[in-house]
């Protein structure tokens, strides 16, 4: 692994384990991809007509992900 990729690779990690917003960013992108890839496989829609139709659930999921994870971090601060 060259440094450049360590690099990122420890952003990622670090963005991830301590931010809401870094969760909800990285589950929001796959949920994207995946829906993409479901509405090319279904429906036969090029990759552009399905990334534009993809956009818009996978988007309020993650905002809806973001909220969840905030209130599971301060009740569970709450507990300790």
């Amino acid at each position: 692994m060259t440094e450049f990729t360590k690099g990122i690779q420890g952003a990622v990690t670090k963005l991830v384990k301590t931010s809401s917003v870094g969760l909800a960013v990285i589950y929001t992108l796959g949920h994207i991809c995946i829906a993409m890839a479901v509405v090319t496989i279904m429906t036969g829609a090029s990759l552009w007509e399905a990334g534009s139709v993809a956009l818009v659930e996978p988007a309020i999921n993650g905002v809806w992900f973001y909220i969840l994870h905030t209130g599971y971090l301060k009740l569970k601060e709450k507990k300790q």
